[in-house]
């Protein structure tokens, strides 16, 4: 896979992001916990910043085919540093509800904010779309791999922290100081992508208002609604309230939830990958649903598990297969618009997922605090997301991408 300068620079915009995400996840409802919060106030603060991710990302992504890619790009950027600056600098409750909304932060580790939408709507400008699952493909798995190491340096900076005698709450505050710094770097990459990532011919303003939508409104407004459900299911599990509820299940401490995350994001890119060669044989559709519905059901029984080890090998199990249907679905959806509404329908879709996963929190944290209710949203997510799957198959398995439909075409009869 050959990639230009343009292309080599979003993967790198990708790394330093998901690597602050992952860094970040492992220590956050810790830090905020340390803090002195209740659970309930840390579910509303996850709940807030999902919320205000949602809001903000809406407008940027739904204006950057017009206002330009590079100039949204690197207004998350900043945005990603005021949420850094906002969570290290106090405990006072209404700033941190300041920062939650305003800035962007990841309290899964997975990818929040307007940067993958129009990254998917650049990467899509420049290469042929045969090529685009391929690329996304890897574009995911750096983006696990940088996870996965950012929830290790996470969990092990504050672990050492911690051992050299520091108390908790400043040892996670270092962690999240670190993430308001690597925003600054992610800003001054995306200051060097060139204009050749933007759009040809931007649409009017006209369109703007519509969501930077116009031919593929219907088919995306019924994708959304899925990709609602299903986000809305993983938000009862976001990696943050996962990592607490090992530490209060089985006492493990946030180094060895770290190294467990670390492998968990590994696994998690390494599948990415196998999901190029199963969509060239079955299509993007039935592998997004085929390889979803086994790690949903490992999902649900990772509570289910009586010790420490053998629940940590069913959520590594779950990840294993678990992010197979990411690369194809964002495929999918650059496929089934026309150009010059790539950024808006992955940000549409997008902020549906983060809508969908904001209440999520707010929920399910207080759930994890009552041993009796700790393993309800693991199963009410498993459920949520196996009816996504169903969904999904109902609803798309006839729309298929024009590459596959030009493939089939090109076949021998048999």
């Amino acid at each position: 896979m050959t990639l230009g300068r343009d292309e080599r620079l979003l993967f790198a915009t990708r790394a330093v992001r998901m690597f602050g995400y992952g860094l970040a996840s492992v220590v956050l409802v810790l830090y905020l916990a340390a803090l002195g919060l209740p659970n309930p106030a840390i579910g509303l603060l996850l709940t807030l910043t999902l919320l205000g991710d949602a809001a903000i990302s809406l407008w940027l992504t739904t204006h950057a085919d017009r206002v330009g890619r590079r100039r949204v790009l690197f207004a998350g950027a900043l945005l990603m540093c005021l949420a850094g600056v906002g969570f290290a600098s106090t405990s006072a409750l209404p700033v941190l509800i300041l920062a939650a909304t305003i800035g962007v932060i990841s309290p899964s580790g997975n990818e929040v904010g307007p940067f993958l939408a129009v990254e998917q709507a650049a990467l899509s400008q420049t290469i042929a779309d045969r090529a685009r699952t391929r690329v996304f493909a890897w574009f995911n798995l750096t983006g696990s791999f940088a996870t996965a190491t950012g929830a290790l340096v996470g969990g092990g900076v504050a672990g050492a922290l911690i051992a050299a005698g520091r108390a908790p709450v400043d040892a996670y505050r270092v962690v999240i100081v670190i993430y308001a710094f690597l925003g600054l770097l992610l800003a001054a990459l995306f200051w060097r992508v060139s204009p050749r990532v933007e759009v040809a011919e931007p649409p009017d303003a006209s369109i703007a208002r519509r969501l930077g939508l116009h031919r593929s409104r219907g088919v995306i407004a019924r994708l959304s609604a899925i990709f609602a459900l299903d986000a809305f299911g993983g938000g009862l599990v976001v990696q943050s309230l996962v990592a607490y509820w090992f530490h209060l299940r089985f006492g493990a401490d946030v180094a060895l939830l770290g190294a467990v995350f670390f492998v968990a994001n590994l696994l998690a890119g390494i599948s990415a990958l196998a999901a190029t060669r199963i969509a060239d044989r079955i299509g993007l559709v039935r592998t997004m649903v085929f390889t979803h519905l086994p790690s949903n059901i490992l999902l649900a029984m990772v509570p289910l598990m009586p010790t420490l080890p053998l629940a940590v090998i069913v959520l590594l199990a779950r990840f294993s297969i678990s992010q197979m249907d990411v690369p194809t679905r964002q495929s999918y959806t650059m496929s089934v618009v026309d150009p010059d509404e790539r950024s808006a329908a992955a940000g549409v879709t997008g902020i549906a997922r983060s809508l969908g996963a904001s209440v999520s929190p707010l929920l399910a944290a207080p759930l994890f605090g009552v041993a009796s209710l700790a393993a309800l949203p693991f199963l009410l997510a498993g459920a949520l997301k196996i009816g996504y799957d169903v969904a999904l198959y109902r609803g798309f398995r006839s729309i298929r991408p024009e590459h596959e439909r030009a493939d089939s075409t090109d076949r021998p009869a048999p």
